[in-house]
């Protein structure tokens, strides 16, 4: 990670060598204390380990099957210690396909699972009870109040007064859900009717859903910054009669029930300040807070209804990046069987503490959030908002939610692991000539020893800690899923940020699991292997050029076949019947997506067939994957780069990262401009593209993926702009419908 300087040359080459001199000398007197309490072999010996074979290969209609020779192989690898390890690579040379299987042992946790018959989310609820009834289960933050701050501008905002975590019990949550579930059939809800939860991520969400799984009540969970027209078209497709929302999106139901004939009751999780005004609401609309509604089942004489292994949990609503949003029917052993592979997956102890803040309403958050209900650790919710001592609604002089909590475990998205990364380039760019010598000289020292096995305290504690303290200082583990994470920015975390990463891969389709990263792995780029539960099967994409007999690795579409793979989409049968398919005694699902899978069994994530243009002249451009290398550029905060077949390059859009923007202003001599006048400048969106060109062939991009024009875009793309998905995924449509005339425009040029 190069930050530049500008020490003379001399100064620069006398200051590191005397750094190489001191590193020199402490490794020679720390290493024998290294070797002892770190035990960097056994990191060598689990990054050499196979992590999924071969079970079987089609060539020509006819399947040659290798299970048997599955198990020689990993009697071998038990016992093998050397680099001659038996490799997860095809023998058939005109093979069509190829199914992988993860080598992985199913975990303690997984284990306890089977043993307890544990195959529906009531029955998870009752099985971490009686394991941890009276510990921490989940926590929000109290706020005191809030109160106007004068900025130095003059400006007055809205700032909260906060307090302390407030935490609920495994047994307090495990009966407000109780009461919760008999509650909702006190007010009409019966077992198997559809339920929408439409929220913001926080502690009521998870009581809520609990209550719903405890009746029977299949839970539609349907993004909380969806337009109007998403959330009707997802009630309506439902039939349901009950909303489960929140005080702030109560408002959105004074337009979106007139686009909703059948729901009758609007349940609501309270303000900490304010009351509802429930004026304003069409006739005939039942309004009741949450405190309230429990406080009906506290009564109740209903008891739970609990529900079967194949009976539907959820109903999905995708975040819709193509199109309208479709629902995935995700039964309820499609949750169990993605936990217990998660629990296979993660290192996550009872000490642990997580932050959630993530959108519940997505599958990979709510089962990330169940693996730490299992494992006994604590969750205190958090938003954008509240999270850092900087956050927008945090009051001067106060904490953020992070150095309050001091969370030592969290789920991200690529996006924001993005962010982060920039906002510490930018932070070391900005300092001393002498500090940008000493992180960049500590960093590529760290890079070094954690390579070969061993951790690096002192650095981690005295250069990296105040980095570290951006998220309360304790982060220890990171979970990233939602779309592939760029090399760079994961090995840049991993250090800066002294965590460990695990990138994941699935849909909501494979109840967001298909692959999860050894937690040893230590390389970038890659999503892992199959996990415990499933099946990887690539299968040849002749359009695109892809073929499981490519060397040096096969490469192919990717298939997901096991007990995590749902039910289809709801009130789509043809959709169904042509994305998902029966065969070998699984469910499978044709994800879109092209993977290679290595010599270790370890699969990355390359294209996606929704995403590959072919171009005038006949060249392929994989818009993710130039969109993925170039978000690593410091002046790029999103991009959606675009191209017609009928044209012989692309063009992009760019939302640019303002600080370096002006930064670039000020060089060419537009510095007297403000960011506005500069995204409309002809001037600097040449300099602009002429910088990503730059940052493409550094990053081995061809010509022909190269952005040839681009447009500058001042906006900031939301989930409520309608151009991201929740998950921060482009909705490209939507951008491309937006933008036409930038289009036509860089075209045209």
């Amino acid at each position: 990670m190069y930050m530049g300087s500008d020490m003379d040359g001399f100064g620069f080459m006398l200051a590191l060598g005397a750094l190489r001199v001191l590193a020199f000398i402490y490794d020679i007197i720390t290493f024998p204390v290294y070797v002892l309490l770190q035990r960097p072999w056994q990191y060598r010996y689990h990054q050499r380990k196979i992590k999924a074979v071969i079970v079987d290969t089609e060539r020509d209609g006819s399947i040659v099957n290798k299970k048997d020779h599955v198990t020689i192989e990993m009697q071998d690898m038990s016992n093998n210690n050397s680099n001659n390890s038996p490799k997860a690579q095809p023998s058939a040379q005109d093979a069509k396909s190829i199914t992988y299987r993860s080598t992985m042992q199913p975990g303690v946790l997984h284990v306890a699972l089977l043993r307890e018959k544990v195959d529906t989310m009531a029955k998870l609820l009752e099985f971490v009870l009686k394991k941890y009834p009276n510990k921490r289960c989940l926590g929000t933050r109290e706020i005191y109040g809030e109160e106007d701050e004068t900025q130095s501008n003059g400006r007055v905002f809205k700032k909260f007064n906060m307090g302390d975590y407030h935490w609920k019990t495994y047994s307090e949550v495990n009966m407000l859900a109780t009461n919760f579930g008999k509650g909702l059939r006190e007010i009409g809800c019966k077992p198997l009717d559809n339920v929408v939860i439409f929220a913001e991520t926080r502690a009521e969400w998870m009581i809520a859903a609990h209550g719903l799984f405890k009746q029977n009540i299949p839970l539609v969970t349907i993004y909380a910054t969806l337009g109007d027209e998403a959330i009707a078209h997802g009630i309506n497709e439902t039939g349901v009669t009950t909303v489960i929302t929140s005080y702030e999106l109560m408002p959105k139901f004074k337009k979106v029930l007139a686009l909703t004939p059948t729901v009758k009751n609007l349940i609501y999780m309270e303000d900490q300040l304010k009351d509802l005004e429930k004026t304003g609401y069409p006739e005939g609309t039942t309004i009741i807070s949450f405190t309230d509604l429990v406080k009906k089942g506290q009564t109740s004489q209903y008891e739970n209804t609990y529900p079967e292994a194949n009976d539907t949990a959820i109903i999905m609503y995708t975040s819709g990046s193509t199109g309208v949003p479709k629902g995935v029917i995700i039964l309820h052993k499609n949750l169990i069987a993605t936990l217990k592979t998660f629990c296979d997956s993660t290192e996550i102890f009872e000490q642990d503490v997580m932050i959630g803040f993530l959108p519940l309403a997505h599958v990979f958050e709510l089962l990330v959030e169940t693996v730490c209900l299992c494992a006994g650790v604590p969750i205190g919710y958090s938003s954008a908002l509240t999270m850092i001592d900087s956050a927008s609604k945090i009051k001067k002089g106060t904490k953020g939610d992070a150095s309050v909590l001091q969370p030592t475990c969290m789920t991200s998205v690529p996006l924001i692991l993005d962010r982060i990364s920039k906002t510490i380039q930018d932070r070391v760019s900005k300092s001393s000539d002498f500090k940008k010598l000493i992180f960049k000289f500590s960093y590529d020292y760290k890079t070094k020893w954690t390579r070969r096995g061993y951790d690096t305290p002192i650095i981690n504690r005295y250069i990296f800690g105040p980095i570290r303290q951006l998220m309360g200082g304790h982060i220890r583990l990171m979970i990233s899923g939602g779309a592939p994470l760029s090399p760079e920015t994961h090995e840049q975390i991993n250090n800066c940020l002294c965590v460990t990463i695990v990138q994941g891969y699935g849909l909501t389709e494979t109840t967001s699991c298909a692959c999860v990263q050894d937690f040893y792995d230590k390389s970038f780029g890659r999503v892992g292997a199959p996990t415990t539960i499933c099946e990887i099967r690539i299968i040849n994409w002749e359009e695109g050029g892809y073929r499981v007999t490519d060397k040096p690795y096969p490469r192919g579409e990717i298939l997901v076949g096991g007990d995590n793979v749902s039910a289809g989409y709801y009130k789509l049968p043809e959709k169904t019947n042509e994305e998902f398919f029966e065969a070998d005694g699984k469910r499978w699902f044709k994800t879109g997506d092209i993977g290679e899978v290595h010599d270790d069994g370890v699969v990355t994530i390359i294209d996606r067939k929704k995403d590959l243009v072919k171009l005038q002249a006949g060249e392929y451009v994989s818009l993710g994957k130039v969109e993925s290398q170039l978000k690593t550029c410091p002046l790029v905060d999103n991009i959606c780069v675009y191209g017609e077949s009928s044209k012989q390059y692309c063009v992009a859009l760019v939302v640019p990262n303002q600080t370096n923007l002006m930064e670039l202003a000020t060089k060419i001599g537009l510095g007297d401009k403000n960011f506005e006048e500069l995204c409309e400048n002809p001037e600097i969106e040449k300099a602009v593209a002429a910088e990503l060109a730059e940052h493409g062939k550094r990053g081995k991009l061809q010509r022909f993926e190269i952005p040839h024009a681009v447009k500058l875009v001042a906006e900031v793309w939301s989930p409520d702009m309608g151009l991201v998905t929740a998950a921060f995924k482009l909705k490209r449509k939507d951008i491309q419908d937006r933008y036409q005339y930038d289009l036509r425009r860089m075209y045209a040029s």
